[in-house]
């Protein structure tokens, strides 16, 4: 028996209108430069015209790559809340896959923007094994404080009555044909962008850090000593990534793509002594990456920001199965190692209309 579980951010997932842009030009989306709207209203209807012409290519893609991952339980960063998760489920997904996901989780988090975590479930596994939803927890509400995580290097970025997490920590709990699962879905601290001479990653980095030391002892303070005897599952995104792939070259005289590794990665704290295990670096180490980064020629890079973690109870079992990352739905800006090139959905255009920055990584988990 088994469950496919799959993670997605499928970028902004929002059923609401942004008009920031009106009075903050860093706000302003890069269309809506070219023009001068001569007040607030023409800027509202200029953007509401923006959104809502790049919306409907932008959903199909998404759906597609979610009906392509194929997951009996998806887990989702980026979504604004139930409502509108369940217009783009019937709007969209169930013209693609029918009556599928049928349930669906999300408790409002931390995040400034509005922008959740979720959990979208059949009812069965492809396998017919019945999915049986349990329990709910939030972990939006730990502070850095309680959990006694506060370091002198949060000082910038955070103060100790702060919460941990930057979105949640969602906890859901399943039985799969009986067999108890447990389901954590995060969405960590963003990058950012450089601060001086210190770059975003780097700058950002102690929010990451706790956020993966309070995880981990989450799952400590329910399992105990015998966590890695246990079946969970760690879906998200992380914003962080162990190593990456540097690109170098040009269109004419082609591409190199060389794989760096990093001193330092949040993902550290859960994958040290082997608490979990990265499902994707079962996938050769050209060929784990869920994001391409670009700030122009000379800063190009592939990574994976997108991970599912699973206990070493749950590697031991399906030890052979291998990871799919679904990246059809790429802008065509992205540029891809030789033999991984994909053919990518009907109207991806350059930089948009894409499924998401993001790709969704999918696994199918043997449960014995």
């Amino acid at each position: 028996m088994s469950v496919r579980i799959a993670t997605f951010n499928a970028e902004n997932l929002l059923s609401r209108f942004d008009f920031s842009g009106f009075r903050n030009e860093l706000r302003q989306d890069r269309v809506s430069q070219l023009y001068e709207a001569v007040d607030e209203a023409q800027y509202r209807q200029m953007e509401i015209a923006r959104a809502i012409s790049l919306t409907d290519d932008t959903r199909q893609m998404t759906g597609q790559a979610i009906a392509e991952a194929d997951a009996d339980i998806l887990c989702l960063q980026e979504v604004e809340n139930l409502d509108t998760l369940h217009r783009f489920e019937y709007g969209y997904l169930f013209k693609m896959m029918g009556a599928g996901y049928r349930h669906k989780y999300m408790l409002d988090g931390n995040d400034s923007r509005g922008i959740n975590v979720a959990v979208m479930m059949r009812e069965r596994t492809r396998d017919g094994a019945p999915i049986e939803f349990v329990a709910m927890t939030s972990h939006a509400h730990v502070t850095y404080e309680a959990f006694g995580l506060y370091r002198p290097e949060l000082a910038e970025l955070a103060r100790p009555s702060d919460r941990i997490f930057k979105r949640d920590c969602l906890e859901i709990d399943v039985r799969i044909g009986g067999k108890p699962l447990t389901i954590y879905v995060v969405h960590f601290k963003s990058m950012g962008s450089d601060r001086g001479d210190v770059d975003g990653r780097s700058y950002t980095m102690p929010v990451r850090m706790a956020e993966a030391r309070a995880l981990r002892r989450i799952i400590t303070d329910r399992f105990g000593e015998r966590a890695g005897e246990t079946r969970f599952v760690i879906c998200g995104d992380f914003n962080d990534y162990r190593e990456k792939l540097v690109i170098s070259g040009d269109r004419r005289n082609g591409h190199a793509f060389e794989p760096v590794t990093e001193k330092l990665s949040s993902l550290d704290v859960l994958l040290a002594d082997g608490f979990a295990v990265n499902a994707v670096e079962r996938r050769p180490v050209l060929d784990r990456w869920t994001l391409y980064h670009t700030r122009g020629p000379a800063e190009r890079h592939l990574c994976q920001l997108d991970y599912i973690l699973l206990s070493p109870a749950l590697d031991r079992i399906g030890a052979a199965e291998r990871p799919d990352i679904v990246r059809a739905g790429q802008p065509w800006r992205t540029l891809f190692p030789p033999g991984q090139e994909v053919e990518r959905y009907p109207r991806t255009g350059w930089d948009r209309p894409k499924a998401s920055d993001h790709c969704p990584v999918a696994l199918q988990i043997l449960l014995r």
